[in-house]
């Protein structure tokens, strides 16, 4: 409270006023950021004009860790400071975290609490640091530190009660994206499964399609149908076949990879999508995705042990197709002319013929 009934004092400067009118357009640039990434570059943009130092960090806590990361870095090379995590109490800004209040270190070498860790991954030499704790509903959200402050005595003095201000507005910000990016999961989520729906499907295969188009490398896409799934509801009724549905998806997720997303496309057919790999990999999947789906027996605990199958499709990119609609058409056109063939088989796109081996009589893939 003393701190910003200082800062009220200083309105009789001008250069103050300034400084408070770039904070007013500060918040304003905050509150209308909906997404990480727009919210850190706004800070690194207005903070760089609002406060003079060469040399300052904003460092966030990982919602599931606790540990600290470096967001926004300015003076050093980001790219450094990926892998790097502070542990609550560890080092200046890790201490500043777990108790909640600000530290202003004049000789960061000669306190006890100072981590080495940044300056020897990096070759900086930390001199003196000044950190501050970014509160939100009494917890602490982040910290920011400026290291290296020539006059610590005059930018405590001029600058600390705007960046304590700053502070605030950052805090706030951080938790309305992080509300906002709940919501959006949410909305990525399919009701029966707890999977994916087709919302995160189309966000996530642009993204996908524009790091191929940049970056290079393979996407592969799997498009499965559960065969004669509306008998399994005929006989069961809808809440168990909804039930058959939710148990198949966990089936499957199993077996794909962290990278790897399983995507409820509608009914009772299935997207998987599987990021950096190739046809022949694809495949692999495909052929564990069916060996365990196979072997599994469904609605076990109502004693009645269904079998499911189903007919995939695959398609890759840029071997089969170059934009999204192709690539899901051609994957889909693949799944239903493995129906055509009998069904619980794969089939590839750049075919369209079903894969066969010496000792699969069927066209079906051996499990």
């Amino acid at each position: 409270m003393n701190e910003k009934k200082d800062f009220q004092a200083h309105l009789s400067d001008l250069g103050t006023v300034e400084r408070i009118l770039a904070c007013i357009e500060f918040s304003k640039a905050l509150v209308s950021a909906y997404d990480m990434e727009t919210l850190l570059k706004a800070v690194l943009e207005r903070i760089s004009i609002l406060i003079p130092a060469s040399n300052w960090s904003l460092l966030l806590r990982d919602q599931k860790t606790g540990d600290l990361y470096f967001a926004v870095t300015v003076g050093l090379d980001p790219e450094r400071l990926k892998g790097i995590r502070l542990k609550m109490g560890e080092g200046i800004a890790g201490v500043v975290a777990q108790t909640g209040k600000p530290a202003f270190i004049a000789d960061a070498r000669k306190n006890p609490r100072f981590s080495p860790k940044v300056d020897e991954v990096t070759g900086f030499e930390t001199r003196s640091i000044i950190a501050l704790p970014l509160h939100l509903r009494g917890e602490v959200v982040g910290v920011f530190e400026v290291v290296n402050i020539e006059n610590q005595d005059f930018f405590r003095e001029k600058y600390l009660p705007l960046l304590n201000i700053l502070a605030d507005y950052v805090a706030i910000a951080v938790d309305n994206v992080r509300n906002m990016q709940k919501l959006q999961a949410r909305t990525f989520i399919d009701e029966v499964t707890g999977f994916y729906n087709t919302r995160y499907l189309s966000a996530k295969l642009d993204q996908f399609i524009r790091d191929i188009i940049n970056h290079g490398g393979e996407l592969s896409v799997v498009f499965l149908d559960l065969d004669n799934f509306k008998a399994i509801v005929d006989s069961q009724g809808h809440l168990r076949g909804s039930k058959v549905l939710s148990e198949v998806a966990r089936v499957l997720h199993s077996v794909l990879g962290p990278e790897d997303s399983l995507v409820r496309y509608g009914g009772d057919e299935f997207i998987v999508l599987l990021p950096h790999q190739n046809q022949e990999q694809a495949l692999n999947v495909v052929q564990a995705l069916r060996r365990k789906l196979n072997s599994t027996r469904f609605l076990a605990e109502e004693g009645v042990n269904v079998r499911v199958t189903a007919s995939y499709g695959i398609a890759t990119m840029p071997q089969d197709a170059k934009d999204k609609e192709s690539l899901l058409l051609i994957a889909d056109r693949a799944m239903f002319r493995c129906k055509e063939s009998g069904k619980d088989c794969i089939m590839v796109g750049h075919s369209l013929a079903p894969l066969q081996e010496a000792s699969d009589r069927q066209g079906q893939v051996p499990t």
